[in-house]
């Protein structure tokens, strides 16, 4: 019964609510911004590579990091498949319109998240919940954004890794559906735990070392695969548009759709407009807020265009047919196993074990910044150790759940987080549209791009930029 209400919010929040709210309000910020996602891509690039102001904090760079281990994951994998699986080929193109439009969004909303970020004794800190207090006044609204933001990344999203996890241990011989799930899931609780409570410093650098590289691995065997199979290309790009566009399936039965699929699963992959990604932004040290801002839609384009697509591609040139039935991790492991054979499923084990690992631990990030932002302050030690206790039972219960119920628990959280900040960065928007108007008059005068609130007409206090 829990299941089906779920099930049901979920499926018309993404079947009307969100897809308006979300490509229109992309689509709005992409003529606003000029394009920006797109005409500024060599910017991107550049700023990326900046030093932090002053020389001391968090880099832009290491701002990136933050939001691309948290963006970059089991989604990237398993949500790709069952995109792919339930909604066909066609939610592919879907996924990039979204990745596209959505990178306006991201823009926007972690540009605000540096402009309202707050000061504070290790660096700054900021997002959705501190604009929203900020420049609304509205405390209140502030801590439900904070509230639902512990129970996207705290909750949804970390059972659900903890599944997908898990699920890739199912193409072997010694997995049994009773009890290894649990088995998976403690261990992986186990780790979590032990690296919360401060002994996991050295089993974090190993992963964060280790994480990149099976990123690099990852899209060059996506590469292999694809040129391995050189010849199916050009009939899985036909059907990939020929599904997208094929209007009478989308509008008989949209709540299956490739276009509710792609969108679906796109805005978990790279949280574009969701309001995640700004808790990270907040924390970098740059000259110019328009410059982080830039950095998170490099961000959307490396995790939707790169390597959600490389998964993608992969599967759909193996020649592997999807079905429902193989939907999440088998069908991953099967179309690698046909091309690879048996070193396919276990890269992708070991690819899923990492970056399952690193997106639970960059999760537990978001949720410390809001439990932060409800409290007033850093919580005290006694309150982290019965956080980290009922995170750790999270991961541990989430393996052993269905996959159907965490998918709707974690797109229903989000999409609630998203009909929040979506509404509140249109509202505020002009704020980033005059920023970037700024930051564009100071390069084109060959300037370094500094910046004053006074200069786009904030009247009321910042705390950082003052």
């Amino acid at each position: 019964m829990f299941g089906q209400i779920i099930s049901g919010i979920s499926t018309a929040m993404y079947s009307y609510v969100l897809i308006i709210i979300l490509v229109f309000g992309g689509l709005y910020f992409t003529f606003r911004t000029k394009f920006a996602q797109i005409s500024m891509l060599g910017e991107q690039v550049r700023v990326v590579g900046e030093k932090p102001v002053g020389g001391k904090g968090t880099s832009s760079f290491g701002a990136l990091m933050v939001s691309t281990a948290s963006r970059v994951g089991t989604g990237n994998i398993i949500g790709v498949s069952t995109a792919i699986c339930l909604g066909g080929f066609g939610s592919v193109f879907w996924m990039w319109v979204i990745a596209l439009i959505g990178g306006a969004s991201a823009f926007v909303e972690s540009t605000l998240a540096q402009i309202y970020k707050k000061k504070g004794k290790d660096g700054c800190y900021g997002g959705p919940a501190y604009y929203i207090e900020t420049a609304l006044k509205c405390r209140p609204l502030a801590i439900v954004f904070s509230v639902l933001l512990i129970l996207t990344y705290g909750i949804g999203f970390n059972m659900l890794a903890s599944y997908n996890l898990q699920s890739t241990f199912s193409a072997y011989s010694f997995y049994n559906p009773t009890w290894t799930p649990w088995i998976i899931g403690l261990i992986l609780a186990v780790l979590v735990g032990y690296c919360l409570f401060g002994g996991g410093s050295r089993v974090v650098k190993i992963t964060s070392f280790l994480v990149p590289i099976m990123g690099v691995a990852y899209i060059l065997v996506a590469f292999i695969i694809i040129a391995l199979n050189i010849t199916a290309l050009p009939s899985v790009f036909a059907r990939i548009f020929t599904e997208a566009f094929d209007l009478q399936a989308i509008f008989g039965g949209f709540s299956g759709s490739c276009v509710m699929y792609g969108i679906k699963r796109g805005l978990f992959s790279n949280e574009a407009g969701v309001g995640s990604a700004p808790n990270a932004s907040a924390s970098a040290e740059v000259s110019h807020p328009v410059k982080q801002g830039l950095v998170q839609v490099l961000s959307v384009f490396i995790d939707t265009m790169l390597v959600c697509s490389a998964t993608a591609f992969m599967c759909m040139c193996s020649g592997v047919e999807p079905t429902a039935a193989i939907s999440g991790a088998p069908y991953v492991q099967a179309s690698l196993r046909a091309t690879l054979g048996g070193f396919g499923p276990i890269f992708i084990t070991v690819a899923m074990i990492l970056f399952a690992f690193t997106t639970l631990l960059g999760n537990l990030y978001y949720v410390n910044q809001a439990f932060s932002h409800i409290l007033g302050h850093v919580p005290g030690k006694k309150f982290n150790y019965v956080y980290y206790v009922l995170a750790s039972a999270v991961i541990f219960v989430g393996a052993g759940l269905s996959a159907g119920l965490l998918w709707d628990i974690a797109d229903l959280t989000m999409g609630l987080m998203a009909l929040i900040n979506m509404p509140v960065i249109v509202f505020l928007g002009r704020y980033a549209f005059r920023a970037l108007k700024d930051y564009r008059k100071q390069k084109k005068a060959g300037l370094t791009p500094t910046f004053h609130a006074k200069d786009i007409g904030i009247t009321h206090e910042l705390d950082y930029w003052n």
